[in-house]
């Protein structure tokens, strides 16, 4: 499982590897069933503490997106595709929620700011960004 951790995004490193597991699992890059790496695997694959992957790995498990398998691991649970989309809309909403906030705060026009989007839009799924 590939995950791109960065400590400068100011976002806590457990909730990075929480939230790439969780788009992972929505995408269907990671399917229901499928076993997690371990611990120790993902820490040294991330060159992070493996007690942070423990963290990241037990809020997995309380939201229902990753189950124990007795003597094997960790699994995608069978249902979380579903909840995992419907998380990442969610927080997709939220943060362009604030963006949009924050834009109409700073002055921009609701015609300024569709020109805006519309150019990022197409910046970012022509280049596939």
């Amino acid at each position: 499982m590939f995950l791109n951790i960065n400590p400068a995004d100011g976002i806590a490193i457990y909730d990075q590897v929480v939230r790439q597991v969780k788009f992972a699992v929505a995408q269907g890059a990671v399917k229901p069933g499928n076993l997690v790496p371990s611990v120790r695997e993902m820490a040294r694959e991330l060159a992070i503490n493996p007690n942070t992957v423990a963290r990241a790995y037990q809020q997995l498990q309380a939201d229902g997106v990753l189950e124990q398998v007795r003597g094997m691991g960790l699994e995608v649970a069978a249902d979380a595709v579903k909840q995992c989309k419907s998380e990442r809309q969610k927080m997709i909403q939220d943060r362009i929620r604030e963006a949009l906030v924050e834009a109409k705060q700073s002055g921009l026009e609701g015609d300024e700011l569709r020109q805006i989007v519309e150019k990022q839009v197409a910046f970012v799924y022509r280049d596939g960004r």
